[in-house]
């Protein structure tokens, strides 16, 4: 019998994507809401995506293990 498979942790899968290297892309924080009482500036830095910590990373490989 094939061991079975490993089921993604569904609410990391939304939020984190693999890059072809194996790191793990995540989007920035606080731009949600209460955007008026943030400059253009800084709310222009909050695109895009950032590279996740090495030290959440392996806890990310662990939850999504083929991603």
């Amino acid at each position: 019998m094939p061991k079975q498979k490993i089921k993604s942790h569904r609410g990391a899968a939304k939020r984190f994507k693999r890059t072809k290297s194996g790191k793990f892309l995540r989007s920035k924080a606080f731009k949600r809401h209460i955007l008026s009482s943030k400059t253009t500036k800084r709310k222009r830095a909050l695109r895009g995506t950032t590279v996740v910590a090495d030290a959440d990373a392996a806890k990310l490989a662990r939850m999504l293990p083929y991603k």
